[in-house]
C-alpha cells in the first residue's frame, strides 16, 4: 500500500493560489525530499498532508485512508495514529522532560501506563538518549532536542513522518547526525518520510526529490543506486 498519494491538490488562501494541481507518491517506506524556494507551496502541502489544512481541490490518501472523507475527529485520529511531523523548532513541551514528552502522544492514544513506559523507554535508548530521559528542555542541545522530538514522532508508529527543515536549526555535524538517524529509523521501522528542505545535503538520504515552484512540481530527481 502507497504511504501517500496527492492527486491534483489545489490550495488558495483570500483567492490567492499557494498549490496548483500537485500530484505526488510516496511508497511505504520510501524518503523523498521536498525542496524549493520560500513560498513555492512546500510547506502549505505539507500542512494539507498531515490534515492542518483541506484541500481546495484534488485528493490526498494517506496509508490507503483519503482525507477529504474525514471529519476534524478524523483528521486528529490520524495524527494521533498514523502521521507524525517533526519540526525545525522541535516544539517541545517546556514544562515535560525528555521522557515525558516522549510519552505525551500515547497518553493522548490511550495507552495503558505499562505500554507508554515500555514504548519510551524503547524508543529514547534508540535515539541515544536513555542518559538524558529526565532531562528538561532547557538542559538540552539542540541535537538533543531534535533526537526527543524524533523519539515521540516515532512514538505512535506512524506511517509516515512529516519534517520540516529537520536540520534547519542545526550546525552542519549535528544535522548530519540527525539524518543518518532519521535514514537509520526509517530503514528499521519501514515508516516514509517526506522532508521540506532547502538544503540539498538532506537529499542524500532520500530515494527521490521533488522540486516545486510557484505552487506547482517542477521537476523530480532520482537517487543514484550505489
Amino acid at each position: 500500500m502507497k504511504a501517500l498519494q496527492v492527486s491534483k491538490v489545489t490550495k488558495s488562501y483570500d483567492a490567492d493560489p499557494v498549490l496548483r494541481g500537485v500530484s505526488l507518491v510516496l511508497e511505504a517506506g520510501e524518503r523523498a525530499a521536498l525542496m524549493g524556494p520560500s513560498g513555492s507551496g512546500k510547506s502549505t502541502l505539507l500542512n494539507c498532508v498531515g490534515g492542518i489544512d483541506r484541500v481546495d481541490e484534488g485528493e490526498i490518501t494517506v496509508d490507503g485512508r483519503s482525507l477529504s472523507g474525514l471529519d476534524e475527529e478524523g483528521l486528529c485520529q490520524l495524527r494521533r495514529n498514523t502521521v507524525s511531523t517533526v519540526f525545525q523548532f522541535f516544539h517541545l513541551l517546556p514544562t515535560l522532560n525528555a521522557s515525558e514528552n516522549v510519552e505525551f502522544p500515547l497518553q493522548l492514544a490511550g495507552l495503558s501506563d505499562g505500554e507508554r513506559k515500555e514504548r519510551v523507554t524503547e524508543l529514547i535508548e534508540e535515539v541515544g538518549l536513555s542518559h538524558r530521559a529526565h532531562a528538561m528542555p532547557h538542559e538540552l542541545s539542540g541535537g538533543e532536542m531534535q533526537r526527543v522530538a524524533i523519539a515521540r514522532a516515532l512514538s505512535i508508529r506512524p506511517r509516515l513522518i512529516l519534517a520540516d527543515e529537520p536540520t534547519g536549526n542545526l550546525d552542519s555535524t549535528t544535522g548530519d547526525a540527525i539524518l543518518d538517524l532519521l535514514e537509520s529509523l526509517s530503514d528499521r521501522h519501514g515508516i516514509a518520510m517526506l522532508l521540506v528542505t532547502h538544503s540539498r545535503n538532506v537529499t542524500r538520504i532520500c530515494e527521490r526529490t521533488f522540486e516545486m515552484r510557484d505552487g506547482k512540481i517542477v521537476g523530480q530527481d532520482e537517487a543514484e543506486s550505489e
